[in-house]
């Protein structure tokens, strides 16, 4: 069964916690897609994610840049998995699709916007009214991820 997490950014920006989380699924070998809530959105990240750090190199992709599956990281603004992938990243308000075909749904959303907050909530009620197992990460005063009740 699909495991839904929602993970809570108030200590740090998407920016900082999306390749934290990238990373980690690519140490576990796992195939990711990043689904943004637009075209423009899902291209400040690809942006971002080739060079959010001097010292790191996360291997990812967009549908320009060639064969989806040959990309471990696959960004879109769509329902599009052409990578395979067993986790799905929501971002931005991007609209949900079909969860059965991941282990890992991951909503991300900042706990400054009231309208995130709302959407988080409403997308909660409607995972755990589908029997889906849901849990809910906020970040620790050490920045560390705990699961919360």
């Amino acid at each position: 069964m699909t495991e839904v997490l929602f993970y809570h950014l108030d200590r740090q920006p998407l920016e900082r916690v999306l390749p934290a989380l990238l990373e980690k699924c690519l140490e576990r070998g796992w195939r990711t897609v990043v689904q943004a809530g637009s075209v423009e959105r899902r291209d400040a990240l690809d942006a971002h994610l080739w060079t959010y750090a001097d010292d790191a190199f996360l291997p990812h992709g967009t549908a320009r840049d060639g064969p989806g599956d040959l990309q471990p990281v696959f960004l879109t603004d769509g329902h599009d998995t052409p990578n395979g992938a067993t986790v799905r990243f929501l971002v931005d308000g991007a609209e949900p699709g079909d969860f059965a075909p991941f282990e890992r749904v991951v909503y991300l959303f900042d706990g400054g916007d009231e309208e995130a907050l709302a959407e988080a909530r409403l997308r909660w009620k409607q995972a755990k009214a589908e029997g889906y197992a849901v849990t809910y990460w906020k970040q620790s005063s050490s920045g560390r991820w705990e699961k919360a009740a």
